[in-house]
């Protein structure tokens, strides 16, 4: 008779860390943007968060590569996060070049797939914990 096992996974992955981070440094972003018009200490907050925001994307490539290679499935979401880095060199060179109205629609897209990715990496997550309650 063979028995079927299953792995839980306790905490968080470093992919989903990664991809937490770079989904709070967006939403970040999204206040210090609001604080460019209103306080003198919005542009230092905002160009530090840029940087931060940057790093956490190219955190999540790198999460993406380590979490790829162990199991050997498909590298599409190396791809997707790729994608994503791209963005944030778009996105800083806009900001740098002073062209809101593209900056700002960027921003927003950026947080709407960071939120997207964001919720298939706590997925697999969720479903694991209505399995266990079943």
């Amino acid at each position: 008779m063979a028995t079927q096992t299953t792995a839980t996974h306790r905490g968080l992955t470093f992919l989903q860390v990664a991809i937490a981070l770079q989904t709070l440094a967006i939403l970040f972003q999204a206040v210090t943007a609001g604080l460019l018009l209103s306080t003198s200490h919005g542009e230092v907050l905002h160009s530090v968060g840029a940087r931060v925001m940057y790093g956490a994307s190219m955190l999540y490539v790198l999460a993406t590569i380590l979490a790829w290679r162990p199991g050997g499935g498909s590298p599409r979401p190396i791809l997707y996060a790729s994608g994503f880095l791209v963005l944030a060199s778009v996105q800083v060179v806009l900001g740098i070049a002073h062209m809101p109205s593209l900056h700002v629609p960027l921003g927003v897209l950026m947080f709407g797939l960071s939120v997207l990715a964001l919720g298939q990496a706590l997925s697999p997550r969720l479903s694991e914990r209505s399995d266990t309650r079943s």
